[in-house]
């Protein structure tokens, strides 16, 4: 049994689980939302302890019961910065990045980390960023976010992920980001032998013709449909690959199959291209349910790769580095929260030296003010002038809307 023991919210079916547990770590404790998610965990780990329900819900857990935990970690709701969305943020009722951000000084984990979708690297979220960033130095954490792509840690898939990583001071100098692999297999390659499972005779045919990476797999949520290969873009990329996107098949294609046939993907396929071992990973559920689980995980291979980094960090392994301030995300913001009078655009101008124009000033603070209370006022040359109020995230509040948004939602809730 390994010596760090990891507690991880909105764990899912367990590709990030499973990451970790291949690094080194035990799990304490895996929360999880979806019932059948959950079951996959019970299923594969029958001794972990899995609670099922709303993380944030004390009747589910109690944070104070874990305290002093090595690594906290977690896939939290991607919605709120989905490129594909509304990127509602922290004004979205299924927002948790900033509550898990609040767990470390309950918790006190030695070390954090979180994984979302591209969308939260975008200028959209800077705000929301450095935000995270003061927050985590406040409660003596050093951190720094990272986009990855999957397909640079084994996984044959085009899905970059934004990762946060923070650890305490002590183990920070320690914490290097892995290293991309460079070897890459293609659809084809991880796949032939699935595809020609039940005799095909032109598997490997096909195999030569999806010879590239796979885009990335989506796995929706349950207010959409069954399960496909995510919208008309990635249909177009995978038909280049000679498969068919408009749905999952229940088995690979037959031994009477054409030549020039698309074949869809199955379950097991799509678990092998999220970087699972289909053989000794068992998913619960029906057909839809199992690809939403698999569609929306993070890939073992990634987890794996920054958890043995964060291992290494906790076993103090290697010489440490000299620290550097973490790179600003939101100058903007920055000078806004620690402003003791209402500042105009032109001041704000004045005061970050000109790193930004005054049209990028304004629509940062446009971006701002979806995230975080302003108070505009009128300076005494007619400008307006701006106060940062408070972070709109959830963070724990009783009277927050995310309680009744759930109450009303949580069938639909992924």
């Amino acid at each position: 049994m390994s010596s760090l023991r990891v507690v991880e919210i909105c764990a899912g079916a367990g590709g990030q689980a499973l990451g970790l547990e291949l690094a080194g770590f035990d799990h304490w404790l895996a929360v999880e939302l979806d019932a059948m998610a959950a079951e996959t965990l019970k299923l594969n780990r029958p001794k972990w302890d899995v609670r099922v329900g709303d993380v944030a819900d004390p009747a589910v857990w109690d944070p104070n019961d874990f305290r002093g935990v090595d690594l906290l970690a977690g896939g939290v709701p991607c919605p709120p910065f989905s490129i594909a969305g509304k990127q509602l943020g922290a004004n979205d009722e299924r927002d948790l990045f900033a509550w898990a951000v609040e767990l470390c000084g309950i918790i006190r984990p030695r070390a954090l980390m979180l994984e979302n979708v591209r969308g939260l690297s975008a200028p959209r979220f800077s705000a929301y960023r450095q935000h995270v960033l003061d927050r985590l130095n406040e409660l003596d954490y050093v951190a720094d976010w990272r986009l990855l792509q999957a397909s640079d840690y084994g996984v044959p898939q085009l899905r970059p992920r934004f990762v946060l990583v923070a650890l305490s001071k002590e183990d920070a100098p320690y914490f290097t980001w892995p290293e991309a692999m460079p070897v890459r297999r293609t659809v084809g390659e991880e796949l032939v032998d699935l595809m020609a499972a039940n005799g095909w005779m032109y598997a490997e045919h096909w195999a030569q013709r999806a010879d590239k990476i796979a885009p990335t797999i989506v796995g929706g949520s349950k207010k959409h449909g069954g399960a496909d290969l995510g919208p008309t873009r990635a249909k177009r990329a995978w038909r280049e690959l000679g498969v068919d996107g408009l749905g999952v098949a229940d088995a690979a294609p037959s031994a009477d199959m054409p030549q020039d046939y698309d074949p869809k993907l199955t379950v097991e396929m799509v678990a092998r291209l999220q970087g699972w071992d289909e053989k000794k990973w068992k998913f619960a559920g029906r057909k839809t349910a199992k690809y939403r689980q698999i569609g929306n995980a993070f890939p073992p291979p990634v987890a794996k790769a920054i958890g043995r980094q964060i291992v290494a960090a906790l076993n103090h392994e290697g010489e440490p580095r000299v620290q550097t301030e973490a790179v600003a995300h939101d100058e903007v913001f920055r000078l806004l929260r620690t402003a003791t009078a209402p500042v105009t655009v032109a001041e704000i101008f004045d005061q970050i030296g000109g790193k930004l124009t005054c049209e990028e000033i304004e629509l940062r603070l446009k971006h701002l003010m979806r995230d975080f209370n302003m108070q505009l006022t009128d300076s005494p040359a007619g400008q307006p002038a701006y106060t940062l109020g408070d972070f709109r995230a959830f963070i724990g509040q009783d009277d927050h809307i995310r309680h009744e948004y759930l109450a009303q939602m949580r069938s639909k809730v992924s």
